[in-house]
This record gives C-alpha cells, structure tokens and sequence, in this order.
C-alpha cells in the first residue's frame, strides 16, 4: 500500500505545471492596429514560444492606462510592470532622459546619428540606475510645428493656441521666453482640444500626426525640426528578477531585436508620412536660416539657464552640442 500511495502521489506531482506562468502588463499610448503594435504582438508571441508558455506579454494600447505619468505611477504601485514611453516621460525618474528631446537642437538625421551612437548607452544606463530596463530606443522622428495659420516667424507663433505635453516645463519655459502661453494638455486630450478650438497648434511628427489623427485638424507644417522625438520599452528591473535566467535572456533578446527593428522601420516611416501630409494638402512653411538660427539661439540661452535650475544636467547637454558641432565640422548643410 505505501509503494502504491507514493507511485500515484508522484503522478499526480508529474501533472502539476512546473511553474506559473509569469504575466508582463504593459502599458503604450499606440493604437491598436498600427505598425508598431503589430511588432510589439509578434515580439509577445515569440517570447511566449521562447518561455514554453512561462513569460506573456500583455498589453494596453491607445493611453487607456493614461499619460507618461500615469503609466510611471501605475508600475510603481505594481498594476503595470512596464510602459512604451517617451524620452519627455521618463525625464520624472532620470531627468537626461529629455535631452534629446530638447528644442531646436538637431538641423538634420545625421547629426542626430552622431549623437545617438555615443548618447544612448548613457541614456539606458541612467534608466537602470533608477530601476528599469530598456531594450533600445526607437526613433519617434522630428517635430515639426503643424498649425492653422503659417509659422514662418516668432511673431506668427504669438496669435496661436499652442499645445505643450502635460508637465512639458522645457517647452512652456521656452514658449513663455518668447512671448508665447502654450497650452499644457495630455496627449489623450489633444484631439478634443483641436476640435473645440482650445489649441490650434501642435508640434508632433508625421507618423504621429497622421496615426493620432492630428492632421486632420490643421493646414500647415513649419519645415524646422522642433525637437527629436523617441521612445523606449522599460520594465520595472524588480519584475524581470523574478524571472527565471533563461526565460529572462529571452525576453531581453527578443525586445532588444525588435527595438532596434522599430528603430530602422520608424524613420522610413517618418519619412513616408512627411510626403503623405504634403499629398494630402498640407502646405509646408520654409522659414529663413536666419530665422531657425534666431531660434537655436534663444533655445540655447534658456536651456542654459534651465540646466542650471537641475531639470537636465549641464554634462549631458553639452556633450550633446559638442557632437552635434563635431558632425557639422565633419559635414556642414547646404
């Protein structure tokens, strides 16, 4: 009798599963249905087969889980593990996260390739330290200011209804220096502030505008880049140590390959939605050199103090500007 209880005891031991399977909850302010959440979907199913089952992906696209902020607050208390997130966002919990998105720093993609190659180890690096994991950064593209009326001029923006990211104090310290009261909004509240009238201007990029719908909603595009734009995935470092070493450099591999996929797959896309908004009326607003370089410097004088008020550390900026110099010593533009 004892042999038979321990043999039908050690069956039913063999048919329990070896371990629970281990659910990442992740947040992204990407619709459903788009490019980048179709790979997002197939990184998910990868990682699924990688771990037999062990690791899911579950994700929460369109904001419902709110803005930057909400996400962040939300993977702190444990309702989320981890968030697609921009450079601005993450600036709460590492404040050089921003730099790239700092206004009228880049003229061009080169000088933004030679920035990225040095600059984004250390901005990964910075994110670890303050307890997440990215897995690459993706390239979001330029902003460009799209309004209602032309911008070709620092007095045409004085009239506008300028919309500003919720918490943005770069941009509203910036916009303020120069006369202007932009409008701080969530981003899940920028279509609704365009159709009542609120705003009437907003800086995004082409492949946002179009997959947010923004373009519906505006007429012109000033053809100065505003501001580089990205995004990374990161997951809360405590919730990846919880994951067996294998199942982890499974998931580490697989959203590293697709990040750095949706880095080279973004810029073409950005590159197509440019020539998509031209196609589909809006007209697009040269400004003069002399114009753009007034705003470079009026952009650096207030970052400077800005920087010295500790929203991003001077060090960072200036190696920033310092590639950015290098690449146009190397390769001044027409």
């Amino acid at each position: 009798m004892p042999s038979r209880l321990i043999a039908l005891l050690l069956l039913g031991l063999a048919a329990l599963p070896l371990s629970a399977a281990t659910t990442l909850k992740i947040a992204t302010i990407a619709p459903d249905g788009t490019s980048w959440m179709k790979q997002m979907r197939a990184a998910a199913e990868r990682i699924d087969q990688g771990t037999e089952g062990r690791v899911k992906l579950r994700y929460y696209p369109g904001g419902v889980m709110g803005n930057d902020n909400s996400v962040l607050r939300k993977i702190r208390v444990g309702q989320l593990q981890g968030g697609a997130i921009t450079g601005g966002g993450l600036s709460s919990i590492y404040a050089d996260a921003q730099i790239y998105n700092l206004p009228f720093q880049f003229r061009n993609l080169e000088e933004v390739d030679a920035v990225r190659r040095e600059m984004d180890p250390q901005i990964v690096e910075g994110l670890h330290q303050a307890g997440y994991v990215s897995f690459g950064l993706s390239e979001g593209g330029f902003a460009y200011l799209l309004s209602n009326t032309p911008v070709r001029t620092t007095e045409d923006m004085r009239s506008l209804k300028i919309w500003i990211p919720e918490g943005d104090e770069v941009n509203a310290r910036l916009f303020k220096a120069l006369g202007i009261s932009p409008i701080p909004l969530p981003l899940t509240d920028v279509m609704t502030g365009l159709q009542t009238g609120l705003i009437d201007t907003i800086a995004t990029s082409p492949i946002g505008a179009i997959a947010l719908q923004w373009h519906t909603r505006v007429k012109y595009l000033t053809e100065v880049p505003l501001a580089y734009l990205y995004a990374t995935l990161v997951i809360q470092e405590k919730a990846l140590d919880k994951l067996d070493a294998a199942d982890r450099q499974v998931v580490e591999t697989t959203l590293k390959e697709t990040f750095a996929e949706l880095d080279r797959q973004n810029r073409a896309d950005n590159l197509q939605a440019l020539d998509a908004l031209r196609r589909q009326g809006i007209e697009f607003i040269n400004p003069t050199l002399e114009q753009q370089q007034a705003w470079e410097t009026h952009a650096n004088t207030t970052l400077k103090t800005l920087a010295g008020e500790g929203l991003f550390s001077p060090p960072m900026l200036e190696r920033m500007q310092s590639l950015i110099q290098a690449q146009r010593t190397l390769k001044p533009a027409n």
